[in-house]
């Protein structure tokens, strides 16, 4: 049995938490754990996690890396694949099932089942259950996870159950999201799962109904791996559900019950929170009624004489908006956002990168300064800056510096100075993070005022 997860979405509709380089499955929302960790941990009580495979794009593999690692220091580079481009879900599951076929050489008949890395599951002892008999019953079907309604609810497409199997149900047909009026239909006659895009299925099975139903997808999936790779870009942007599932007459739904939500906006995020019963300390409400506030800082958020309102902060952007509106709320924000080339958009104050993080203390004209962060064996690349220069002040653990000629170890209150288009690279020789506090000082002090000669992540 093997996992598949994806994990290549922006989440914009969880702005200004969520950013286009650092996706909302990467956040710690409700747990000490992100929502990616979360869903290895949950889906490692399913297959072993060996056999566990992660499918994102180029922005975020060392992202998805890191956060496994962090949890599961055995996890391998081999078990996160790389999209060429990102598209839809069918050209990810292609992918992960040609790699599981031509790379790991699985059998052809091992049954998997793909998740999405941003779904709450509060149940996962009963999640285990459903999922393991799932696997099992798969056969030479493909079978989906349907949610059992908990509402009529008009976010999410519906699973019309058809003959009852069982351990499962033949899927009579799939309904796209409904207006208030049919939600409220399906929800009553209790003939209806939600849609919660969980696939399970085998490669053959998946191949032969490609050759059916996605002849496009099945012409490349038949050639070599490389070529596959190669041509990946050229396969139409569509989701499983569009290119097979609603075509396939292989489809079974199991029914599940285990406290799931898809964490898609803030009003869920609320609902979510709401179940733990935990009292935010750094909440105060006076004269308000039913307010969610949520600081990424643990900020002190006073409400005074407010109603059905959501209140969201972040280290540089705050959100206030209506309660029970966030969903279209934060795509307009977006949107606009996007139109005026807001920066705050896609970029944070806490910037990730394959080696760690650094996050920007202070921001001026002629100065700036950072703390940086760098994980256990990882290092910068070897690089100059032509308009800055850099004094590096060690607060934990230890640095390898390459300074010019020179190779420093620095320790705890140590610190080096690096003068303007000095050679210089950071490097944690320790089994714990290291970081340093970077003041920065220079006519220009952006990004891209970095010179790469030697880079073990190969950016340019």
């Amino acid at each position: 049995m093997h996992s598949i997860i994806l994990c290549g979405g922006s989440g914009t509709r969880l702005w200004p938490l969520s950013r286009k380089n650092f996706p909302k499955q990467f956040l710690k929302l409700y747990s000490d754990k992100s929502l990616l960790q979360e869903t290895f941990l949950r889906m490692k009580e399913v297959v072993p996690e060996t056999n566990i495979y992660f499918v994102t794009n180029g922005d975020n593999y060392y992202n998805v890396l890191n956060q496994i690692r962090e949890i599961y220091p055995d996890f391998l580079e081999s078990q996160v694949l790389k999209e060429p481009k990102s598209l839809n879900n069918m050209p990810a599951l292609a992918l992960a099932a040609k790699y599981l076929k031509d790379v790991i050489k699985i059998d052809e008949t091992a049954p998997i089942i793909e998740v999405h890395s941003d779904h709450y599951i509060g149940n996962r002892p009963a999640y285990a259950k459903i999922a393991k008999n799932a696997l099992s019953k798969i056969g030479d079907n493909i079978g989906t996870i349907g949610i059992v309604p908990t509402k009529p609810d008009t976010s999410f497409g519906y699973i019309k159950k058809g003959e009852n199997l069982g351990d499962y149900y033949k899927v009579e047909t799939f309904k796209e999201k409904p207006d208030k009026k049919t939600a409220e239909e399906f929800f009553a006659s209790g003939e209806y799962l939600w849609n919660a895009g969980m696939y399970l299925f085998n490669i053959k099975t998946l191949a032969d109904e490609m050759k059916n139903h996605a002849p496009e997808f099945y012409s490349l999936f038949e050639k070599d791996y490389d070529t596959f790779l190669k041509d990946f870009q050229n396969l139409p942007a569509i989701a499983i559900d569009y290119a097979i599932a609603e075509k396939s007459n292989k489809l079974i739904t199991f029914e599940g019950d285990f406290d799931w939500s898809d964490v898609g906006s803030f009003d869920v995020l609320a609902e979510i929170l709401g179940r733990k019963k935990d009292e935010n300390p750094k909440h105060v409400s006076i004269d308000s009624k039913n307010v969610f506030a949520y600081s990424v800082n643990d900020g002190l958020i006073v409400t005074s004489g407010l109603e059905d309102v959501i209140v969201i902060e972040n280290n540089d952007s705050i959100l206030v908006q209506k309660m029970g509106e966030s969903n279209d709320g934060v795509k307009k924000v977006v949107e606009y956002l996007k139109e005026k080339n807001y920066p705050e958009l896609s970029d944070n104050v806490i910037g990730y990168r394959p080696w760690g993080k650094y996050e920007v203390l202070i921001d001026e004209d002629n100065h700036k300064v950072k703390k940086i962060t760098v994980y256990p064996g990882a290092k910068l690349s070897l690089q100059s800056h032509n308009r800055r220069a850099e004094h590096w002040v060690v607060v934990k653990g230890t640095a390898e510096i390459v300074h010019g000629e020179d190779l420093l170890t620095l320790e705890e209150n140590e610190s080096t100075f690096i003068p303007v288009g000095t050679k210089h690279r950071l490097g944690n020789p320790g089994k714990t993070n290291l970081e340093i506090i970077e003041v920065q000082t220079g006519d220009y002090l952006e990004e891209d005022d970095i010179v790469r000669y030697e880079d073990v992540y190969q950016r340019s």
